[in-house]
């Protein structure tokens, strides 16, 4: 892995498209191919739903939470076009192209929202911020004994002593991360080297994902550390 050392001002959006929206456009498919079970404190939110309930997943790559729970409808979307269209395969949701920092729906709508793996992607604090508060601006609010509607966030871990990865407290937090695409069309020689490609990534620290939550206007009311990720559940907070 590389570090991500971006000394000159840049134009974020150009550079997550560059850096993020591209590669996911051309490992779509491979990518889709080792992502199909559900993590269990995300099944568990899911399942948690009331029957009949609405909600979004945003960045929802091949769409494999969609069928947790079937006694819930979900409004999925993706930025990249080629993870969209195999999340349509699951049926009767819905999935659409959409960027996370500006979600075509209504304020105050949805019962539930996650968001997997997405906001690690954004490359500012303010960006990152921006797509939290996107996301709880989709929620319901509270209202007399409703507790409103909450979202769940997964973002990858700094720390990850224990893992494969190895990084830690003290390591850089905006990286490079490779992706090796291995040669699987008909048409490619056998002798062809495997395509490597470079995605972006911000690694959350230890309370940092808290602080953007509150930072959004949101109020954390879980929180947690699971398989080298970060992970917080939120509402809203209005102002009145």
């Amino acid at each position: 892995m590389t570090s991500d050392n971006r000394d000159e001002p840049v134009d974020q959006e150009a550079y997550e498209e560059k850096n993020v929206h591209e590669v996911y456009q051309h490992i779509a498919k491979h990518f889709s191919a080792t992502r199909y079970k559900p993590w269990p404190i995300v099944e568990r939110f899911l399942q948690s739903q009331s029957p009949g309930s609405v909600g979004l997943d945003v960045g929802c790559g091949n769409g494999k939470y969609l069928t947790v729970n079937k006694d819930v409808y979900i409004v999925a979307s993706d930025r990249s076009e080629n993870l969209a269209r195999i999340a349509l395969q699951h049926q009767p949701h819905s999935t659409i192209l959409a960027d996370i920092l500006h979600l075509p729906h209504p304020d105050s709508f949805f019962d539930f929202a996650i968001s997997i793996a997405v906001v690690h992607h954004l490359s500012t604090p303010d960006r990152r911020v921006h797509a939290i508060r996107e996301i709880l601006r989709t929620l319901k609010p509270a209202s007399g004994n409703d507790p409103g509607g909450k979202a769940l966030v997964y973002v990858w871990a700094l720390e990850q002593k224990s893992s494969r990865r190895g990084w830690d407290k003290g390591d850089a937090q905006d990286i490079m991360v490779p992706w090796v695409l291995k040669n699987s069309s008909p048409e490619d020689a056998p002798e062809a080297q495997p395509k490597v490609f470079h995605r972006y990534y911000h690694l959350y620290q230890a309370e940092e994902l808290e602080k953007d939550v509150e930072g959004a206007g949101g109020c954390v009311l879980e929180s947690g550390y699971d398989k080298d990720n970060w992970w917080v559940i939120a509402s809203r907070v209005d102002q009145q």
